[in-house]
């Protein structure tokens, strides 16, 4: 693209919320975005992302991402700096492909029932069983040995962390310190492959990820993304939100494995929903000549989400299968979609979520 990005003007803070602005121009429109968790459910993402990217209205500025909404980004990022849009794509599909093939040889596959029916719920794999209970009863620390992870070699391979480090998309990827229980945020020149494991280390499953003397677990404890980065320290004022881990479930889980699931979904949104009603708190005082206030009250969220989500059992995370993974991308792609088709005007001009509702909220 030869025509300079554009961003829209916003109130000018003081030198203590300065963040970094451009003038407005006849080229795309910057956008970041804002990347959940999920395991194999970041195939849905890896759809949004394919679809955005094909829009020449928009122009990727930043990523803060979680989880597998890290690997999406880095994966992106590095693509987009080696061969722009059509690199940025073909980068994202060549991973998750290495991602299935990695799980050939798994023996966490969908039970006979399963296939049979037609879903991709691991519920009654003997392997998916057999490991859910020894993550109950035994820590990772407990095994005689800590079984590599295979996102490693596959990230190894992937992504040019030289080149990342460069590349013109920002990234903000999040991990949470064991010891102090805060996330920290990475950007574009810290990042190796072991920040991205820390960022999708679940302490039941993997030993915790130690970096520069600290220890890491799963960035979706303390930011499932992190917002703050792409509000203090990029150019766009309009963040796209793509969502995995449903808000609200009907009715009360009643099984362990249910409750469990519940009580992962609610934690790993608490901290998101509370900077997304700092951000609506915020746009309420920023007529007050409050300049971190003004600063904040720019920001424009919107959200690609798919009612199907919710819909997946918490065991689908760990499904590889291409045809799974094929098909939550194909209904990402449709997703984004239909958010371009019903909000893609409004982008660069108002906020297409609602998030002052969450201020109503006890």
């Amino acid at each position: 693209m030869t025509t300079p990005p554009r961003s829209r003007p916003k109130p000018v803070p003081d030198a203590a919320t300065t963040k970094p602005t451009a003038p407005r121009a006849d080229g795309p429109l910057l956008i970041d975005l804002a990347l959940q968790g999920g395991g194999s459910h970041g195939a849905f993402t890896w759809g949004v992302l394919d679809r955005l990217l094909q829009d020449s209205r928009f122009q990727i500025e930043a990523i803060s991402g979680t989880s597998a909404g890290a690997m999406n980004a880095a994966v992106l990022a590095d693509g987009f700096a080696a061969g722009g849009v059509d690199g940025a794509r073909q980068a994202l599909e060549n991973f998750w492909r290495k991602v299935s093939r990695a799980a050939e040889m798994s023996p966490l596959k969908r039970g006979p029932l399963d296939v049979l029916l037609g879903t991709w719920s691991l519920d009654n794999s003997p392997a998916y069983v057999a490991m859910d209970m020894m993550t109950r009863l035994f820590s990772p620390y407990d095994m005689p040995f800590a079984p590599p992870n295979p996102l490693k070699e596959i990230l190894a391979q992937t992504v040019d962390f030289q080149r990342l480090a460069s590349a013109p998309v920002k990234l903000f990827i999040t991990a949470t310190n064991v010891r102090t229980g805060r996330g920290r945020v990475f950007r574009n020149n810290e990042l190796t492959p072991d920040v991205l494991l820390a960022s999708a280390c679940l302490p039941t499953v993997f030993q915790a990820v130690e970096i520069e003397g600290e220890a890491y677990w799963d960035g979706g404890f303390s930011g499932n993304p992190t917002m703050t980065p792409l509000v203090q320290e990029c150019v766009s004022d309009d963040t796209i939100l793509v969502a995995i881990n449903p808000v609200e479930r009907p009715g009360t889980p009643r099984s362990a494995r249910d409750i469990i699931n519940r009580l992962n979904e609610v934690s790993f949104n608490a901290v998101l929903l509370k900077e997304l009603r700092m951000i609506a708190l915020l746009r309420q005082v920023a007529d007050t000549g409050n300049t971190e206030g003004a600063l904040w009250a720019g920001m424009r969220i919107h959200l690609v989400r798919s009612a199907m989500m919710t819909d997946l059992s918490a065991s689908s995370k760990l499904n590889a299968e291409w045809s799974f993974l094929t098909m939550l991308r194909d209904e990402g792609r449709r997703s984004a979609d239909e958010f371009l088709a019903k909000h893609g005007d409004a982008i660069g001009k108002r906020s297409t979520l609602p998030i002052e509702q969450l201020l109503a909220m006890v």
